[in-house]
């Protein structure tokens, strides 16, 4: 027992001790769920997923129809959940970054209406707002008979703002490979001639040559595929409006509730970063004579970046989990596909631990680019 006294070896006993508890009690659950759910005559497994799903999702990114299986209804939840994340973190964080530098204002007017709008944000559930601007949406904007036509093919009522939208009858498949390549073949092009730039001092139009190599893969595709577009055209009915492309009132609500929390968020991150940037930034580049804007700019804000990083990847991880109130608004997320499919199959434990495993994997990838980019922008010791 000697192997015993080693710290080591001891650490990984116990460490392998707790795990084969872990596996022991988890397959104990399970056994015991399956029983029990076997005696009320409820099946178990995965088996649900190729089933037909037979409802409609009233918002889709990708072609869907009731005939499809289970399995590509979920995956149209999560495209639903990662494209109002997306967009909200992406917006909260440009209206948070001028929230936050409004509140280091001069002016007493602005720096306490960024204040007010800060402190009215974070204090309320998000739930309530969610539910106010769904009811703004809806009251505010007259019904689908009186539409308001501010554009040819533009309409917009409480049913959404629909406009017209382009569908490929081909060519969408050689055009879609021509994009990544365009965008692969740029990105590579900037970095090679950046790397040539540092190695050999030479001055080459990075910008112009990337573009070239962008532009490239679309022009050849262009001119060797067949590819045909055709307009579609919304048309106001009697009940809703119908073709084009429309983006309905719960979209709209949920975006604006969720990119107006994470502003807030984002705003007092942001002012935290800038006001832990030593005085002595500001001096030197006032004895410099930079404008404030272009201290701000060039100075303040790029020491303030790596401060602002580590907290900022909580604000995304949140927006992301709150995505899941959309149930709320009816708008189909993740979430609420996966109760549709509950109350259709009678699989929860299974449906659960599908939409659970993608949210913990989605979360967990957006950690790993955050924690990626904050070691890039981190300072480094020489």
């Amino acid at each position: 027992m000697s192997f015993f006294y080693d710290t080591r070896i001891r650490a990984l006993f116990y460490q392998s001790v707790a795990i084969v508890a872990v596996l022991l009690i988890a397959s104990i659950m399970f056994s015991t769920a399956s029983d029990n759910l076997a005696k009320q005559g409820i099946a178990t497994g995965f088996d649900f997923l190729w089933r037909q799903a037979g409802f409609v999702i009233s918002e889709t990114s990708i072609a869907y129809g009731p005939t499809d299986t289970v399995g590509r209804a979920i995956f149209v939840g999560i495209i639903n959940t990662v494209k109002v994340s997306l967009l909200a973190a992406i917006f909260g964080t440009i209206v948070g970054l001028l929230v936050g530098i409004g509140r280091l204002s001069h002016n007493p007017v602005l720096s306490r209406l960024m204040l007010t709008y800060v402190e009215l944000l974070r204090n309320v559930p998000l739930l309530l707002y969610l539910f106010l601007w769904y009811a703004l949406i809806i009251s505010v904007f007259p019904p689908v008979k009186q539409a308001i036509q501010f554009f040819p093919g533009f309409f917009l009522s409480n049913s959404g703002l629909a406009m017209p939208s382009v569908a490929f009858e081909s060519g969408f498949e050689p055009l879609a490979v021509a994009s990544v390549t365009s965008i692969v073949a740029a990105i590579a092009t900037r970095i090679f001639l950046l790397r040539r730039h540092r190695e050999t001092g030479q001055e080459r139009p990075i910008l112009l040559l990337s573009l070239v190599a962008f532009a490239l893969p679309l022009i050849a595709v262009a001119l060797v595929s067949n590819i045909t577009i055709v307009w579609d055209i919304p048309m106001v009915g009697k009940f809703r409006l119908a073709g084009g492309y429309q983006i309905r009132p719960e979209f709209v609500a949920l975006l604006f509730g969720l990119t107006l929390s994470v502003s807030a968020a984002v705003a007092e991150t942001v002012r935290a970063g800038i006001q832990a940037v030593g005085k002595g930034q500001w001096e030197a580049a006032t004895a410099l004579g930079l404008p404030r804007s272009r201290t701000m700019r060039l100075i303040i804000l790029p020491q303030a970046l790596r401060l602002i990083i580590p907290p900022l990847t909580n604000t995304y991880l949140t927006v992301f989990k709150n995505s899941s109130l959309a149930i709320a608004v009816g708008y189909p997320d993740l979430v609420m596909v996966s109760n549709t499919v509950m109350n259709q199959t009678g699989q929860a434990i299974e449906t659960i631990a599908i939409f659970m495993g993608v949210y913990l994997s989605l979360s967990i990838l957006i950690a790993l680019l955050m924690n990626w980019y904050n070691a890039r922008v981190a300072l480094k010791e020489r």
